[in-house]
This record gives structure tokens, sequence and C-alpha cells, in this order.
């Protein structure tokens, strides 16, 4: 024999309740469990890219949606190639191309059904808050010495004819030049980022020298790594 449970009509208001605040709840959990984290930019030669991870209590896989805005703006922006993605990155080196400004970027996860809150990015700025890479050397020998051809790093922001922009159009580069000659160290030279060439002269015949070269910007207290090491022998 079955029993039937009966619940008296006058308390059916209140576990209609309960089941709808249920519900509210579990829909929350879903909400928080599926949040991106780490919401931050990376920049590299305004290479402007916003990174995230994925939530460490979730084990699906969303689709994200990506927004930005300048500081100051009341309204949001989609980034038209990053909604409903489902990497953990956006680049956003074109909607962040004005690099006296300041941005905010936003992403926000999905699943069937469910919506996280949106999780904000801190303010940027690629002026201030980019890193430089070290520039990129040719070496030639001549008979008055090793002539060292230094070349900024590119922006991936281009210019009219399809070239790359050089970071000297946003910040004054000085060079620093390190020279070790027969595995021994024999100088570091500071030339001025307009300059392209530094003759290295004054070397014996037949040495073996090799050069690495760092970007210092000054004004940001702020040096690159050493680039690769290039070697060559003199005349």
């Amino acid at each position: 024999m079955s029993m039937e449970v009966m619940v008296p009509n006058l308390l059916l208001p209140a576990v209609c309740l309960m089941l709808c605040f249920s519900l509210i709840l579990c829909s929350k959990d879903g909400q928080g469990e599926i949040s991106p984290q780490d919401v931050k930019f990376h920049s590299v030669d305004y290479r402007n890219v916003l990174h995230w991870n994925p939530n460490a209590l979730s084990s699906s896989e969303p689709q994200y949606y990506v927004q930005y805005k300048i500081y100051g703006d009341k309204h949001w922006v989609n980034v038209t190639h990053c909604q409903g993605i489902r990497g953990h990155l956006c680049d956003l080196s074109k909607e962040t191309a004005d690099a006296r400004e300041y941005y905010y970027a936003r992403v926000q996860a999905a699943l069937p059904g469910v919506h996280s809150p949106w999780v904000l990015s801190s303010r940027f700025n690629p002026h201030w808050q980019t890193s430089i890479s070290p520039p990129r050397l040719k070496l030639e020998v001549t008979e008055q010495g090793i002539v060292v051809q230094l070349r900024a790093p590119s922006s991936p922001n281009m210019r009219k004819k399809d070239s790359c922009v050089s970071i000297r159009k946003w910040q004054r580069l000085i060079y620093r030049i390190y020279v070790t000659c027969d595995n021994i160290v024999q100088a570091k030279h500071s030339v001025n980022g307009c300059t392209n060439e530094l003759l290295i002269a004054d070397l014996r015949p037949s040495t073996t020298c090799c050069f690495q070269a760092a970007v210092h910007i000054q004004h940001l207290g702020r040096t690159s790594a050493k680039g690769k090491k290039s070697c060559i022998t003199t005349l």
C-alpha cells in the first residue's frame, strides 16, 4: 500500500518559498564556482594581453566574455574577438592602443543557464606598465673594429604602410651594451636610444668578442633583461 504525504494548504506557500530560496542559492553557488580568477593585464612592448585563470572549484569549461572601457567612461564595450571563447587570454592591444589612457577590462564566465558575475581587472596604463624587450643586435667586422647595429623592439601597432611602430615613439630609451672579449669582460657602453650604431675600436686581431644588450627607461627606472649573446671575431 502506497502512502501519500499530504501538505496542508496553509503550509503550501511556505514550502514554495523554501524551494525558490533553495533554487536561488544553488544558482548563486553555480555562478561563484565558474567566476574567472586573477584577471590582470600582461604587457610587453605594448602588446597588452588580458589574462585570467579558470575557477579552481569548477569542473566544467565555461565560455568567457570580455569587455573593456577607458577610465572615466560610463559604458563598457564588447571585445568582438573575445566573446564566447574557451581560452584564458584576450589580446587588447588594438583596443588599448592609446598608451596615454587608463583602461579597465572585465571577464564573465558562462555555462548553459548560468552566468558568473563580471570580474574586474585593476586599472591599466600601457605607458607606465608595459615591460620592454631587449634590442636586437647585428654585428659587422671592419678594419676599424666591430660595428654594433641596434634596433629597438617593435610594438604591435601598425603604420599605414603595414610596418610596426617602434617603441621609441612612446619611450626615451638608453641602450646598454655589454662586451666580453675572449671570455674577459671588457666594458659596458651606454648610448642614447636615437643612436642606431656603435663602433667598438682598438681591439686586437683575431679576438672573439661577444655582445649583449638591454634597454633602460630612465624616467621609469626600469631595465629590460639582457638579450641573447651574439659573438664575432675581429680581422
